[in-house]
């Protein structure tokens, strides 16, 4: 019955997006990079609170009669000569977890695991396991690893402690190519960089600020075409709605993740021709060469550059990017963001809604 109903929504929007080639959603381009993988042999493993339905009911990657309880997994259904499937949903301890997973990882690297955290402000219980493991291991005593870390991270109005996965903490640790530290906009780059963890031989930990609010936003969505012709995950996104008139554009605004999408809601709504929004979708290891080739494009906005990101001036990626940006730009580059503060976030949804008005606006006039 479960099932059935289940193809009345969402596995019936997976069917027809598949038929028509689009549109891909979060979870969809999740579950092919899981199914690609599986067909060509290489086994997967996602484990953490809830993930086989998704904390934000997205993923449901098992489905459950409701009469007899019986479970049907669909990645484990592919064909006869593909690899195994698993997905646990483990306890509320994330060091233990973490931990199980990280050693798991050590002993299997042909397997793509995953861990997700409920919230990404949950990996606060698994910080030792990042310190003494997942950031240095390698470098004290030569131990690679490719776990994923799935971190739901986005400011939606949650509160303190729903909102941040502590971006800042994993850019402090980077250094020496121990990490990669990404923050996504589109489910292709999703799909292709968990495909890059497992088929390229340089093995490093990926850690993934996951998105909440985008996991269904209208245009948070990719086509047929990034999955096939695009080929490879792309480290900085270019504005491809000012890809014609470079020409235009006075300003350049850089952000990652989630606060591109009002940025570009707000840049529209106000018909701003002159601004390029260029999203940085992985932060560590850093591309020079991919951003020089994108800002040439731009020689007119060499002197208004900006930073904008949803968290505190004391947090997010602020701290890292702004010494980058100043040596890419040779000048002072601007802020746009929430001010310093001692929580993550705020508890009251109207002042969030304030400070993230604000921040937009800050970013196309500072």
């Amino acid at each position: 019955m479960l099932i059935q109903k289940s193809k009345e929504c969402f596995l019936a929007k997976r069917a027809k997006a598949t038929i028509e080639g689009g549109p891909f959603d979060w979870a969809h381009a999740e579950a092919l990079a899981f199914a690609t993988l599986l067909d060509s042999g290489f086994p997967v493993r996602l484990s953490g609170q809830d993930v086989r339905r998704g904390t934000f009911s997205h993923r449901h990657c098992v489905l459950y009669d409701s009469s007899t309880r019986e479970r049907y997994v669909p990645l484990q259904n592919l064909g006869a000569s593909q690899a195994s499937f698993c997905a646990y949903n483990s306890l509320l301890s994330e060091a233990g977890v973490l931990g199980f997973d990280y050693g798991y990882n050590i002993m299997v690297p042909k397997m793509l695991i995953c861990w997700e955290a409920q919230f990404g402000d949950f990996v606060n219980g698994a910080q030792v396991i990042i310190d003494q493991f997942i950031s240095s291991a390698e470098s004290k005593w030569g131990k690679p690893s490719n776990l994923v870390m799935l971190l739901p991270h986005g400011y939606e109005g949650q509160g303190p402690e729903h909102s941040s996965a502590r971006l800042e903490r994993f850019l402090q640790l980077c250094a020496g190519g121990n990490l990669q530290v990404c923050n996504l906009t589109k489910p292709a780059q999703y799909f292709h960089v968990l495909r890059r963890q497992i088929l390229r031989e340089l093995r490093k930990p990926l850690i993934l600020m996951s998105p909440k609010s985008l996991l269904r936003h209208p245009e948070c969505f990719s086509v047929e075409e990034d999955f096939t012709e695009e080929t490879h995950f792309r480290e900085i996104l270019d504005d491809d709605q000012l890809v014609d008139v470079p020409e235009r554009v006075t300003r350049i605004i850089f952000c990652s993740g989630k606060v591109y999408y009002d940025l570009l809601k707000y840049r529209n709504e106000n018909e701003i021709k002159n601004t390029a929004i260029i999203r940085i979708e992985q932060l560590y290891p850093f591309h020079w060469k991919m951003l020089n080739e994108i800002i040439e494009r731009y020689p007119r906005a060499n002197k208004k550059w900006v930073w904008c990101q949803e968290e505190p001036l004391n947090m997010g990626a602020w701290s890292y990017i702004s010494p980058r940006l100043n040596e890419a730009g040779r000048g002072n580059v601007r802020y746009a963001g929430r001010e310093r503060s001692a929580s993550t976030a705020t508890g009251s949804k109207a002042i969030h809604s304030a400070e993230q008005k604000r921040l937009v606006r800050q970013a196309f006039s500072v």
